[in-house]
């Protein structure tokens, strides 16, 4: 397993529903918490990665922006966009950065401030993460995507509303204890399965909510890792795929193959198995994503991803806890900032800090954090 790039420090504002201060703020909450938990100051960062999906504000290159509201100037700052895995796909930047030598030590830093449009707003521009030409013309929204997902695994599988429904509980169960997530309600499985419906066979409740939040990863070479950091987190292994943007163009709705192949990438990496995995943090931006998940990345066979809710196995105290933080369903969604956050969970996991949702020992954890509909898909394993 390669230690070369460590996770030294780790921050997140809470993710609320409307911030009522600016994005420049809002990236700064994320950030005092990261710097003061690795213990350093603007002046030992190299570089630094800003990570946001565009037209939720209106400042046009905000990464100078926030640089210089950080301190961070003069060193070199970037944009990535990968919509919403922006912030994963700025880990790989920033590990990237680290191993060729240009920079000792990057802070990747992901934000979104969705309150400043209306919801309406909001919806016509992650349909416009689609096809402008083929799709999103035609009311192809983010639930509606989703739901053929959904409908493809029950006619294939035999999956059904009460499985995802069984995810939505799990993620209230854990939600509650996050107190940076944005609904800290639990719910229970009739409360799911009697909600309106958004996109047939998708609930209220399989659904995400918008907000606005910002994450905040620190990461150095070994070598400034040790000299700085006792309590380390090792990225062993990266993986990143895509997939075509409309689809039409993709041989399966049962599953997300970009998500496929970056597992693959990863595990080979870090010279891992989907066995050896303590804790993950999935992309949960519905409940059948969460379901893909399972079986994307090896925790289940292809069809055998409800097997895992229902024996309560995705559980703390089961054979793979998944999204004991609450997971996006919970959480939020702020865009930019939600693989950063999934990123947060982890390494305090591997840390033994994650308090009342500690799973005991973990050692090995895993992020998967997807852009678009299966457009953009990363995978990163962590390890103590």
């Amino acid at each position: 397993m390669p230690k070369d790039v460590a996770i030294i420090g780790v921050g997140q504002s809470a993710f609320v529903r409307s911030y009522g201060g600016s994005i420049r703020e809002l990236a700064f909450e994320a950030f005092r918490e990261a710097m003061k938990d690795a213990g350093i100051s603007a002046v030992d960062v190299g570089a630094s990665i800003i990570c946001s999906a565009p037209e939720y504000d209106k400042q046009r290159s905000p990464a100078g922006l926030i640089a210089e509201y950080l301190g961070l100037n003069p060193q070199p700052t970037f944009m990535v966009e990968s919509v919403c895995s922006s912030s994963t796909t700025g880990i790989r930047l920033g590990y990237s950065l680290i191993k060729s030598g240009l920079h000792d030590l990057v802070v990747v830093l992901g934000f979104q401030k969705m309150s400043e449009i209306s919801s309406a707003d909001s919806q016509e521009r992650m349909g416009r993460g689609a096809d402008i030409m083929w799709e999103a013309p035609f009311g192809t929204m983010m639930p509606a995507y989703y739901a053929m997902h959904a409908q493809a695994h029950f006619a294939r599988y035999g999956s059904t509303e009460k499985d995802l429904a069984l995810i939505r509980v799990k993620s209230s169960k854990y939600g509650v204890l996050n107190d940076k997530a944005v609904y800290r309600k639990e719910v229970d499985l009739e409360q799911v399965l009697s909600a309106s419906a958004v996109a047939v066979p998708l609930k209220r409740f399989d659904c995400c909510a918008n907000a606005d939040g910002a994450s905040c990863i620190i990461m150095a070479g070994a070598g400034k890792a040790k000299e700085i950091s006792k309590k380390p987190v090792w990225i062993l292994g990266l993986g990143s795929a895509t997939a075509s943007m409309t689809l039409t163009g993709r041989g399966s709705l049962t599953g997300l193959n970009c998500a496929r192949l970056a597992a693959q990438q990863a595990y080979e990496m870090a010279g891992l198995k989907p066995g050896d995995i303590d804790v993950a943090e999935v992309h949960d931006c519905f409940t059948i994503a969460e379901l893909m998940a399972y079986e994307d990345l090896g925790f289940a066979e292809p069809g055998r991803g409800m097997d895992l809710i229902r024996e309560g196995q995705t559980y703390i105290g089961g054979k793979i806890p998944v999204n004991v933080d609450g997971g996006l369903l919970s959480k939020g969604h702020p865009i930019g900032a939600t693989g950063g956050s999934q990123v947060r969970t982890v390494v305090l996991q591997l840390r033994g800090e994650a308090g009342a949702i500690q799973v005991p020992g973990a050692e090995i954890g895993l992020v998967h954090n997807i852009g678009g509909v299966g457009v953009y898909g990363n995978v990163i394993i962590l390890g103590r």
